[in-house]
């Protein structure tokens, strides 16, 4: 569900069943070709498709990080732990072109990036993570 889908009036009523939060990244530059960045709005949303499809009704869409690598790390970093704060017991930072290093987002609880994408054959992918995000919600 994207955040802009959630009227003021019905937010209480559904707070307790859309407790994971999923904050994508880009990562873009600026010095992308408009075509490149299709390709990237592209990919990141094929990532994205693996989690919010199956998980519709539990996981919220905020706005993602659209430009910026390694200097919006703090940045990604603090809007999860404010969002946590906000009451969303789960937090996932998503990027399909971008390594987001564990140790510089603290406040997530899980990181599907580039790094974790490749462990996997392309087909196996959305099961994987649908395997790790169900873990998540297990072990917390």
């Amino acid at each position: 569900m994207k955040f802009s889908d959630i009227e003021a009036s019905s937010w209480e009523e559904l707070r307790p069943y859309l407790d994971t939060c999923l904050i994508p990244v880009t990562g873009l530059t600026g010095s992308e070709q408009p075509y490149e960045v299709t390709a990237a709005l592209e990919r990141l949303r094929d990532v994205m498709d693996w989690i919010e499809l199956p998980f519709k009704g539990r996981v919220v869409t905020y706005p993602s990080f659209q430009y910026g690598r390694d200097i919006v790390l703090s940045q990604i970093n603090e809007i999860c732990h404010n969002v946590k704060l906000s009451g969303f017991a789960y937090i996932i930072v998503v990027s399909a072109d971008v390594e987001l290093p564990a140790d510089r987002i603290t406040n997530a609880d899980l990181i599907v990036d580039t790094s974790w994408i490749k462990g996997f054959e392309r087909h196996e992918v959305g099961a994987a993570l649908g395997r790790e995000i169900q873990q998540m919600w297990i072990e917390n």
